[in-house]
């Protein structure tokens, strides 16, 4: 009988060494899949009946080998820390590109900005007021000034165009939140019940990470692992994914971007996250928190909203500076002593920014003296170009917010950087161990093939000794 638990132990080995075998094929064959975990055939010797039967004994050498499971090697902490990591550095790159957006909206310092616009506008009134006589003087600052109002227009409608894209995203990244969602849950549900039935459920375990990383990535979301295989997915504090049940998450808010960024805020017209049921749900970290936050009124962090203030001041501050000095000064027009004639004027029920024109469409009307010095006063046209030098004036209120913008914006990419850097470690750790490595497989494959010709040869060994016994001996029958 010896022989025969012999031939059971050896065949014992040769299926265990054929499924390890088979394990690190599968490995080899995903070493390029994208979230893939490697995978060992976990081996487990065979102990000798503990009770013998009535007439035998046990040899007290074993029953061979089998396989008792396929080890996922993954690592839940190294898993917790890059998906912590993965969620800070999208929040912290979301801004960055928003502020990045902005600087490339404003288009500041350049020959085409705002600034150089306002530059212009004050040199066309000094022309003015060395030729206060001239009609062509009067005419170029017209036109000079009309230039001004649409730059300023078009950068409020520019900055407009910027919050209607972060919109989208942010109603993009909502659907995919609860597409992820979703996924995961019908995930849950398939892995208990593969598990529950004894099998192996490391492929489908594969995709659920992905997908959690996916989340995390998106609204920061974290993991707990349940004991029956299935994850519950956390999203500020709150299960957003709870064994085989998900819960969506929806975007309010309006899709105009004058109503959503009113003050104060937050007004009812403000973009704001809840859960299904209405409860407001508030994110700190992943791309998602950084987009809203993008969309929010000026006193809430919105750098959208404030440009927006900025570019509304600055159509404010010049018409004001301009009217207060313009309406003292005498016009050309019948009678000649015209005055309290306003420069420009606003389009009542609209922003300052689009609702900024020029109020005087005939040259004459342009008042550059102050009706003392006769036809060649241009004292008023000079104190006019001189608001542009002064360190109250729109132009300067224009500088230190670009300057402020400048600063913050770098200060973004610098904390973006350092986020990407550490999301890029945990990222390399969470590879190094749960990445396959191929030349560790062909070593493994060694390894379980010469222990397949072993058994098999231990197989051989007891055939020729089983032959011998039968044939060779005896003479019983002959």
């Amino acid at each position: 009988m010896s022989s025969f638990s012999g031939l059971s132990t050896a065949y014992s080995s040769l299926v265990a060494q054929r499924q390890a075998l088979e394990v690190s094929a599968q490995n080899v064959a995903n070493a390029n899949t994208v979230g893939y975990t490697r995978q060992r055939a976990d081996l487990q010797s065979l102990s000798t009946a503990s009770t013998t039967a009535l007439f035998s004994t046990s040899s007290g050498t074993g029953n061979g080998v089998s396989v008792v499971g396929f080890a996922r090697l993954s690592d839940q902490f190294l898993d917790a820390r890059m998906r912590t990591q993965t969620g800070q550095a999208a929040h912290t790159d979301a801004l960055a590109t928003t502020l990045s957006r902005l600087e490339t909206v404003l288009t500041e310092p350049s020959d085409t900005g705002v600034a150089a616009t306002l530059q212009e506008f004050w040199d066309a009134w000094q022309d003015v007021s060395n030729a206060p006589d001239s009609t062509a003087a009067r005419t170029a600052l017209l036109g000079t000034s009309r230039g001004l109002v649409t730059q300023i227009g078009d950068t409020y409608r520019s900055l407009e165009s910027q919050w209607d894209q972060a919109r989208a995203e942010a109603t993009a990244l909502v659907t995919e939140v609860n597409s992820a969602a979703k996924g995961i849950a019908e995930l849950n549900a398939q892995i208990r019940s593969v598990l529950a039935s004894g099998g192996s459920a490391n492929e489908l375990m594969d995709q659920r990470d992905l997908l959690a990383t996916e989340l995390a990535a998106t609204v920061g979301a974290t993991v707990r692992p349940q004991t029956d295989g299935t994850l519950t997915v956390m999203v500020a504090g709150n299960p957003l994914v709870q064994g085989d049940k998900a819960t969506a998450v929806q975007i309010s808010g309006s899709h105009a971007m004058a109503g959503a960024i009113a003050e104060p805020a937050p007004s009812a017209d403000a973009v704001a996250l809840s859960w299904a049921d209405g409860t407001p749900l508030v994110l700190t970290d992943g791309a998602l928190a950084g987009v809203v936050t993008s969309l929010q009124g000026s006193s809430l962090g919105g750098s959208i909203a404030h440009a927006v203030d900025q570019v509304n001041a600055l159509a404010e501050h010049v018409a004001s500076s301009v009217n207060a000095v313009h309406a003292a000064g005498t016009t050309l027009a019948a009678p000649p002593s015209d005055t309290g004639v306003d420069f420009f004027s606003f389009t009542p029920g609209v922003a300052s920014a689009l609702g900024l024109t020029v109020a005087i469409t005939d040259p004459d009307h342009v008042a550059a003296g102050n009706g003392v010095g006769g036809a060649l006063d241009g004292s008023v046209a000079d104190a006019i170009s001189q608001i542009g030098a002064a360190s109250t004036g729109p132009d300067a209120t224009w500088r230190a917010f670009i300057v402020d913008l400048g600063v913050t914006s770098a200060s973004a990419k610098r904390s973006a950087q350092v986020a990407e850097s550490a999301r890029a470690t945990a990222a390399s750790l969470h590879l190094s161990n749960a990445s396959v490595d191929v030349d560790e497989e062909m070593t493994n494959m060694l390894a379980y093939q010469r222990a397949y010709e072993g058994a098999a040869r231990v197989m051989t060994a007891i055939d020729e000794m089983l032959d011998t016994l039968i044939n060779r001996t005896g003479v019983v029958g002959r």
